[in-house]
C-alpha cells in the first residue's frame, strides 16, 4: 500500500483526537447530568474506528479490526439517533433594544 506509514500516522492522530474528545465529553457530561450521550458515543465511535483501522493497517488482530469498525458504525448511528431525540438548546433572551 502506497503511503501506509502516513495513513498509520493519520489514524494515530484521529485516535488522539477521539481520546481527547471522549475525555472532554465525560467531563461535560458530569456537569450536565449526562445529557450529552451523543457526544460520548461519538468519542467512542472515533476511538473504535481508529483502533480498527490501525489493526487493519498493521495486519494484526484477525477479525478484531472489522469488528471494531462495525462497533464504531453502531456507535455513530446511535449517536445520531440520540442527538436527534434531544431538544435544541434554548437561546438566551435578547435584551430589549429600547425602542
Amino acid at each position: 500500500m502506497i503511503g501506509k506509514r502516513y495513513w498509520i500516522w493519520i489514524w494515530y492522530a484521529i485516535l488522539t483526537i477521539g481520546i481527547v474528545g471522549l475525555l472532554a465529553a465525560i467531563h461535560w457530561g458530569r456537569q450536565t447530568k449526562w445529557r450529552n450521550a451523543d457526544e460520548i458515543l461519538r468519542g467512542v465511535g472515533t476511538i473504535t474506528v481508529s483502533i480498527g483501522m490501525l489493526l487493519l493497517l498493521y495486519g494484526t488482530g484477525g477479525g478484531a479490526g472489522q469488528t471494531l469498525l462495525l462497533a464504531s458504525l453502531i456507535a455513530f448511528v446511535l449517536a445520531f439517533a440520540v442527538g436527534r431525540g434531544q431538544e435544541p438548546p434554548q437561546s438566551p433572551p435578547r435584551p430589549d433594544s429600547g425602542s
